[in-house]
């Protein structure tokens, strides 16, 4: 299944763990698919392993991406690497689909001049999130990141470390005056599942100084709908 072009006008589209329609998610394949297409950001998702690196993968487990079923955060990083991960045809046999680590994909960001945007997995302690500022920060790409997360304890915790930092809190929940109110306090944009949104509350939104994107629509007539709306950004798998 190829991308699907449609006009975005001045709305992001973000490529959801890389151009995920054409390649295998979370791969330097899928990541570079999307660094050759005209996305303004690549997606992914970080994991701790047991050992205590950054590897990329979006589930707990292996067994859905690859042959072995193993618990990523119970597992040393050599031997998730080790891992063949299944191709879109859901058998396995390339050498290049592996699990990416953390440094690899802000290279190919980089390299691209894509921004990336990185969710963090399950909550993650405070000096591993400092950890992981500083590889971005070695790395001189610090400030085309964008985090994103469903624990706002590891976005509070990221914007202690590094008040600069890009952030949007993740959420399939209703977005009601609380929610807002807690994002202005800790000066965090948001991430919604894009049926949440209305265009009353996009404009409530904006007007409290927040960012909308918003996962995952690969519809393009709901897109349309978004972009009308005003969202800042739509994250998509096949969208372009």
């Amino acid at each position: 299944m190829d991308t699907v072009r449609i006009n975005h006008k001045n709305v992001l589209f973000i490529a959801h763990r890389g151009a995920s329609c054409l390649e295998t998610e979370n791969t330097l394949a899928a990541f570079v698919a999307a660094g050759n297409r005209t996305y303004f950001g690549i997606e992914t998702d970080v994991h701790i392993t047991k050992d205590g690196k950054f590897i990329l993968i979006h589930d707990d487990t292996t067994g859905r991406v690859a042959e072995s079923d193993l618990v990523v955060e119970e597992t040393d990083f050599s031997t998730l690497r080790t891992l063949p991960l299944k191709d879109t045809n859901g058998k396995c046999g390339r050498i290049d689909l592996r699990m990416p680590s953390l440094l690899e994909y802000i290279g190919i960001c980089k390299k691209y001049e894509k921004t990336a945007v990185l969710e963090l997995k399950n909550r993650i302690e405070t000096e591993k999130i400092a950890e992981m500022v500083q590889e971005i920060q070695s790395a001189g790409y610090f400030e085309n990141v964008i985090f994103i997360s469903f624990y706002l304890e590891n976005l509070v915790d990221l914007k202690t470390i590094a008040p600069s930092a890009a952030a949007q809190f993740l959420t399939s929940n209703e977005i009601d005056d609380k929610m807002i109110a807690s994002l202005m306090q800790f000066k965090l944009d948001i991430d919604a599942k894009y049926s949440l949104l209305s265009p009353a509350l996009v404009k409530q939104l904006h007007d409290s100084g927040i960012k909308v994107n918003c996962w995952t629509c690969d519809d393009a007539n709901s897109a349309q709908s978004l972009i009308d709306m005003g969202v800042d950004m739509i994250t998509t798998n096949c969208l372009e």
